[in-house]
């Protein structure tokens, strides 16, 4: 989905400088590293973009602790801390397998 953004001259022109300079081959590249280095350095952010992804129904709980870069329990903790409740979502594949085990035990 694409997405536009505004940003100062300066930092255009920043942008511009390291693509032309070879760093980047693109403003996307260069947007694209920013928000990594920026979430490998806060990590605050990183897990309240997790809660944030999970809480609109995007992710499961598992995809959403592996965003975070945080494990299981710890993810569970976090939404704890924000008085977020675990909601439990079944994966359609998984449900059809379950029926059908269900069909061959009867």
């Amino acid at each position: 989905m694409p997405s536009s953004y505004s940003l100062p001259k300066l930092m255009e022109d920043e942008i511009d400088a390291l693509i032309e300079a070879g760093y980047y081959s693109s403003k996307s590249d260069v947007v694209k590293d920013a928000l990594r280095e920026m979430l490998d350095k806060n990590k605050n952010l990183r897990i309240a973009a997790a809660i944030e992804m999970y809480r609109k129904g995007g992710i499961s709980l598992g995809r959403a602790a592996e965003i975070a870069d945080v494990s299981l329990p710890d993810f569970k903790e976090a939404l704890k801390e924000r008085g977020i409740k675990i909601v439990l979502r079944h994966d359609r594949k998984m449900m059809k397998g379950a029926d059908r085990i269900m069909k061959k035990m009867k």
